[in-house]
Formats: structure tokens, sequence, C-alpha cells
């Protein structure tokens, strides 16, 4: 007897890993070296900084070009357009197996006066409400050896590939 397995709404993408595409947002101030991150919002980091800060990014499907996802991600999560001369990073991949592209570009935006998207979902859990949150709730400029603190370990790569290239 041959059984058949039906998979119905399942997601295509349900077995490939995911991938993200992000932008790493520099400055240099008095021959500083700064870059831009982003703190998830949301209940599960509200206690949460060292290690949680992140470039601004988001996933991607693989019929997308990677850096005009990165750029959509990059205004998502700070409200304000991106474009420029992109420098292409190696791509690293996060603990949980995400593979996150990025690109550093050369800019200046007020970190103050970002506007994220929101995402909904139950909170408390198994309370029955759903609430909205940002998908960002803080942003900031650090230098390269506050970076590597705060940053996704993962992401560390990034931050030092570019230190690498622009110094």
């Amino acid at each position: 007897m041959i059984k058949v397995l039906a998979f119905v709404n399942l997601p295509l993408n349900l077995t490939m890993a995911k991938q993200s595409a992000g932008i790493l947002l520099f400055r240099k101030i008095n021959g500083q070296l700064q870059v831009f991150l982003v703190h998830p919002g949301g209940p599960f980091y509200i206690n949460k900084d060292n290690g949680s800060w992140s470039i601004p990014k988001g996933e991607f499907l693989d019929d997308e070009d990677p850096l005009i996802a990165a750029k959509r991600e990059f205004f998502e999560e700070t409200g304000q357009a991106i474009d420029g001369n992109f420098i292409g990073l190696a791509p690293i991949q996060q603990k949980g197996g995400k593979r996150v592209y990025a690109w550093a570009i050369e800019g200046d935006i007020d970190h103050e006066t970002i506007v994220s998207n929101t995402f909904e979902m139950e909170w408390p859990p198994r309370s029955g409400k759903v609430k909205n949150f940002p998908e960002v709730d803080r942003a900031g400029w650090f230098s390269v050896d506050e970076a590597k603190v705060k940053i996704n370990a993962a992401q560390m790569g990034l931050v030092e590939e570019l230190a690498l290239g622009v110094a």
C-alpha cells in the first residue's frame, strides 16, 4: 500500500533556509567610523540590549533582488529611503541558519526620528489580546567597538569587514 501525503496551504519556502538582506549605514565623525544599528521592538526584546541590535534588514524571496529588498527593509524599519553607491559585504550566517546579505553605504540620518513599521501579536501569551508593536523600537550610531558589543554576534563580521575596508 502506498500512502500519499498532501501538503495543503504550506508556505513555498517551508524547507528552504531563510534569507535576509540589509544595509549597514556608516559615517565618519572626527575621523572615527560609526555604524547605524537598530534595536528590535516587541515584548521579547524590551529588556535586552547587548547582542540584540542589528543592521536594518528583513527577509526576501528567492525571486527578489537582494539589494532592492535591503533598501525596502531599510525604509520599513527607519521610515527613510536610501540610495547611492552601495558596497557589497560578504554574506554571514546567523545562529538559526538564516543567511544575511548586506551592503554598506556612507550616509547620515537622525536616529531619533526613525519611524518603523509595526507587527501584531497576541500579548500577553494566551490572553486573546492582540497588540501592535514597532518592528524597531530605537536606533543609534555606534563606534566600531561599541557596535561589537551591541550587535547580534553573527553580524559582527559585517562591521569588522566594513572597518577594514574604510580604514
